[in-house]
């Protein structure tokens, strides 16, 4: 078994054999944004990251490296946010993943936290797909997250306690739960992020204090490190278990997105502690 699963900690000729073997990559995506008192800027990245590596042990893949910047305009108004233009997260996105099937990669799971990079990581998904050739799966890793623990968590807000749990998962130095000030109000940031977050209606917010003014809402105070590793492995398992049902099913209907067909690996998930 390869000692890690994060492409750039492996050698050339680890990740051309693992290309041979099973040639499924997946690319975290998130965001370098405020998240209030408590929590670093870089909580989406290390979500995405963490989950995303717990789900390449599992489906025996490869974890790409991203961008730690997203698409976040939204939180420019606080300091310690960074945004990319949609066009450039898309190109990063692009390129990087058509890097990777050039040199044999087939299946593509991009994994994301963030929001905001819904919209261009669509496009991009597509892009990989026809002009590359690979089968492509886009989760919403934070949405998935939502629910399963979105009931004992009081739902997915920004800064609260499934975000807390993400970075406890594998930071939890980071993670200041003393630093807690009043959140902003949860009725209004709850209805706001519901009216959003709807199939048939997006309305475009100016910025997060629309949601919260104070940059953030929730109740991030009983996150713990146990419940974070728990939240993890269960949000992996569900993604994995699915996104191999996923593959499966593309490739009986799309034989010419991965010609090589899929290998075993990818139809058999593994078991990790």
């Amino acid at each position: 078994m390869l000692p890690s699963r994060f492409f750039w900690e492996l050698t050339q000729p680890e990740i051309a054999a693992q290309f041979k073997s099973n040639p499924l990559v997946i690319l975290p995506a998130g965001s370098v944004e405020q998240h209030g008192p408590h929590l670093p800027t870089g909580t989406d990245t290390y979500a995405a990251n963490v989950i995303a590596h717990r789900v390449a042990e599992i489906m025996d893949g490869l974890v790409l490296p991203a961008t730690p910047l997203g698409v976040t305009p939204m939180h420019m108004p606080f300091a310690g946010t960074i945004t990319l233009a949609p066009d450039t997260f898309m190109r990063v996105v692009t390129e990087t993943c058509a890097s990777t099937a050039q040199h044999g990669a087939k299946y593509l799971l991009i994994l994301n936290w963030h929001e905001g990079n819904i919209p261009s990581l669509a496009i991009a998904a597509e892009a990989l797909h026809r002009q590359h050739g690979m089968a492509v799966i886009t989760v919403q890793a934070c949405y998935v997250a939502e629910e399963l623990y979105g009931a004992s968590c009081n739902g997915l807000t920004h800064g609260g306690e499934i975000e807390a749990l993400a970075v406890m998962a594998h930071r939890p130095d980071l993670v200041h739960l003393d630093r807690i000030e009043q959140s902003s109000d949860h009725t209004h940031g709850h209805k706001m992020d519901k009216l959003r977050r709807t199939r048939s209606y997006q309305p475009v917010l100016t910025d997060i204090r629309s949601i919260a003014p104070t940059g953030w809402f929730g109740s991030p105070q009983h996150a713990t490190a146990e419940k974070g590793l728990r939240m993890l492995a269960d949000i992996a398992k569900a993604i994995a278990t699915e996104a191999s049902a996923i593959f499966r099913q593309l490739d009986t209907v799309q034989p010419g997105a991965a010609t090589t067909g899929a290998p075993a690996e990818i139809k058999h998930l593994r078991q990790v502690g």
